[in-house]
Formats: structure tokens, sequence, C-alpha cells
């Protein structure tokens, strides 16, 4: 393959990238990566921080997902998951399910996480109107929440940058505040409730949220507003949707997000660290007495698939890498080092007045920025936007990294390496952070 150049950007449009970058031809070009690691086209190493996006578990280069992939393509490259069956796809279905927690037992693949939320908000619909209440189509979900592009997902999404360019989107959807600032998990979680009154409990179906949500800064709720869900959506009869696209297969620390928030979903939604991005895989898990009531009640048949879903494929990596994690302890590597991580970025928020928080937990987490700390000056909408994407991506590539700075809710760097990360690579991704965050006083006063 021809190595790129900058004027070969011009074919190809780009996710979520400023026009300007796209067109000035600047952007990175990755062609190697190699355990924490990739290369650009110039030979620079630069550490993946960033997983790279939330999805590369078990780390860049594994010749077994690829050997996986090759053997599954000589034997069976495609089959459609439609009125037939698999062995990948059956084996996925066990596997994904004995890591889950509770009894979601069962599971719909799709490709991606955004396939998987509206997969969710079509399941939930299909459920109440098998049970005979088909007025409950109403979705809650939070302020600052990111759920997904499609546009069930997106009218779900509570970031107006977002959601505002493909207005008006689907009616029936609400947000409610999210966890930031909150110290009690009861009265946190007491705003779903709220609005599910206001709006009529025979019109809601559906709640859904991230365990630790991502946008708004790697937000962590309160002991106790995991239980309270539980109760307000027994108590009014509304499915309870796990957003674990991020969370899920290790990112928070145990296999799934709800397990660290003592979280009783009916389902699932999940897709990056199935694979560890070697394939395009998404699902989503189903309680058994939910997915027995949608298949047995209505018409007999959850009207809802895509040609991709089941691929048979992808469901050879994400045997391959789930099986991998698990035989290599890579959950385990995590709380073995998550103390060690956290200590560390205490440290540089210790070190840096520009930190006004970190916050997180297992291999995720949130460094929020300020103008001073010490003197509790905040940075305002026009600074935030001129250090998030004018000056912080030359610092973070001048670290030699690949971190994110993210301006939706507050000024932040998010940190989320791969889970084979050693105690020894975390030091290394700190004093890039360190070294990011000791150029940032002078990048605001410039």
């Amino acid at each position: 393959m021809t190595a790129p150049s900058g004027d070969d950007l011009r074919h190809l449009i780009l996710h979520f990238t400023k026009a300007a970058a796209w067109k000035a031809g600047k952007l990175p070009i990755y062609v190697r990566g190699e355990g924490c690691y990739l290369w650009d086209d110039a030979g620079r190493r630069y550490f993946d921080g960033l997983a790279g996006l939330f999805v590369v578990q078990i780390g860049h280069g594994r010749s077994d997902l690829a050997a996986a992939a090759a053997k599954q393509m000589e034997q069976l490259a495609y089959t459609p998951a439609w009125s037939a069956a698999h062995p990948p796809a059956i084996e996925a279905a066990k596997l994904v399910t004995s890591l889950a927690p509770g009894d979601l037992d069962t599971v719909f693949f799709v490709t991606s996480g955004s396939e998987a939320v509206e997969s969710a908000i079509k399941l939930a619909r299909q459920y109440h109107a098998a049970r005979g209440n088909p007025a409950k189509t109403k979705v809650i979900s939070r302020d600052l929440s990111y759920h997904g592009t499609t546009m069930g997902a997106l009218s779900a999404t509570g970031l107006t940058a977002i959601t505002e360019p493909f207005e008006p989107l689907l009616p029936g959807f609400r947000k409610v505040p999210n966890t930031l600032g909150a110290t009690d998990g009861v009265a946190a979680a007491s705003v779903f409730e709220e609005a599910i009154l206001e709006e009529g409990p025979d019109t809601v179906g559906l709640v859904m949220a991230e365990p630790v949500q991502n946008s708004g800064g790697v937000l962590v709720p309160p002991p106790g507003y995991w239980p309270e869900l539980r109760r307000i959506c027994d108590e009014h009869d509304v499915l309870l949707l796990a957003d674990e696209v991020i969370n899920a297969f290790g990112r928070v620390g145990p296999w799934f997000g709800s397990e660290l928030v003592g979280g009783d979903p009916d389902l699932v939604s999940f897709a990056k660290g199935a694979t560890s991005g070697y394939a395009p895989v998404g699902g989503l898990i189903v309680r058994r007495s939910v997915a027995d009531t949608l298949l047995e009640g209505g018409v007999g048949t959850f009207t809802h698939g895509a040609t991709w879903g089941g691929h048979p494929v992808s469901m050879a990596v994400t045997i391959a890498n789930l099986t991998a994690m698990r035989d290599e302890k890579v959950v385990e590597n995590v709380h073995a080092n998550e103390g060690h991580f956290a200590e560390g970025l205490a440290g540089l928020a210790a070190a840096h007045d520009v930190v006004s928080e970190v916050r997180g937990a297992g291999y995720f987490y949130a460094v929020e920025l300020c103008v001073s700390r010490s003197r509790g000056e905040h940075l305002d909408e026009e600074t935030t936007a001129r250090l998030i994407d004018d000056e912080l991506p030359a610092l973070i590539q001048d670290a030699g990294l690949l971190i994110r700075g993210d301006s939706r809710g507050r000024a932040k760097l998010t940190l989320s390496p791969p889970l084979i990360a050693t105690k020894d690579e975390l030091d290394e991704l700190l004093a890039g952070v360190d070294r990011v965050l000791a150029g940032v006083p002078a990048a605001l006063a410039g």
C-alpha cells in the first residue's frame, strides 16, 4: 500500500473532525500499533492513552486475534443471523453472558454501540406492547450523556452541540440531571422518578444511563444511585438500560460497570471492548424474563435486525478477544494497578494548580481543568474552546500521547489506557500528562 499523504485526506470525510484541520491536511496518520503504542507515518511513537476510543482493552498488534479472523473468513465468511445461526455467534453469546452480571443471559448482536442503544429503544417498545402497554414509549436519559448517532440513540443523547444540527429529534425523549457534584445517590436518582411522574408512568418505557458516565467528565455516581434507579423502574414498570458501550469488559474495573455501581439492569448495551477494536461489534444483553415476554407475546418476534449483526468474523474475534482477556487475567491487571493509577493522578492534581478535580475508576479517568484551583478561577466558555481546540492538541502531541481534550461540560483531559498497561507503562502515561499540564498555564495566557 502506498503511504498516504496530506493531499489524500481530501477524499476521506473524517468523523467529528473540524473542517479547518481536515482541509489543512496535517492530521496524524497512524500506520502501526503494538501493545500500548501507535506509530505514525513519520515513525514517531505515541502512547495510546485513549485505547483508540475506549476500545483497545487487550492492546494493539495481537496476531492471535488476526488469526482468528482469518480462520473464520476461510471457513465461513458470512451468513446472516436471520432465522438461522452459526457456531461463532452461539459461542460468543454464551461467552458474553457468562461474564455478564445477574440473569442477563441472552444477547442480540449488532455492529456498534449506537445500534445497541437503538435496539434497546425498539426492544422496550415491543416489550411493553407485548404486555398490553403500547403507550409506554418514552425514554428518560441524562444531561451531557452520549448514547450514539442513530436517530433514536441521538434523541437520548444530552449533548446539544451534537444534537442541534439534526433537530427536530424524535419525540418522547426527556433528559434529567446527571450525577456531577452529587453526594447522595438516592436523592440524585430521584430526578428520574420525578420525570416519570410528570410524563405519566403509563407513557414511560425506558430509563437509560451509563454506570460511569463519560461525557461530563467520567462521572462515578454516589453510593445508592443505581439501586434507587432499580427501585424506581420496578415501581413504575419501566425497563432499565445500563449503557456500557464504554464501561463493559474491564474499563472501570470489573467485567461490567454495573457491578461497580451496584446496578441491576434489565438491559446492557455494549460494543468497543468486546473485540478490543479488532472487528466491529455491538450488542444488547437482555434479562431472560424480558426476552421471554418479548418473544412469546405480541407478534412473537423481535422485528429488528441488521445485515451485519452477529457477523461470523466479528463473532470469532469477540471469542478470541474475551477468551484471551480472561485467560491472561487482563481484568485482574486493572484491579492490581488501578490504585497506582489513581494515586499518580492525585499527585498530578496536587502538583498542578490548573487541575480542579480528578474523577474516575479502573483505567478510566478525567482530569478536569481550570485557570487556578487555589484561587477558585474556572474557565469561561471562550477560553475553554480555545484551549481544547487550539492549544491542547499540540501539547498532547508534543508529549507523545493520544489522549482526549474534551469541552463537553467542563474542560478536561480524558484518559483510558489499554487494560494491559503495566505500572511502568502507566507511569509513562502519567509523565506525559504531567508535561501536558505543565504547558496549560502558558496556553491559557497565550
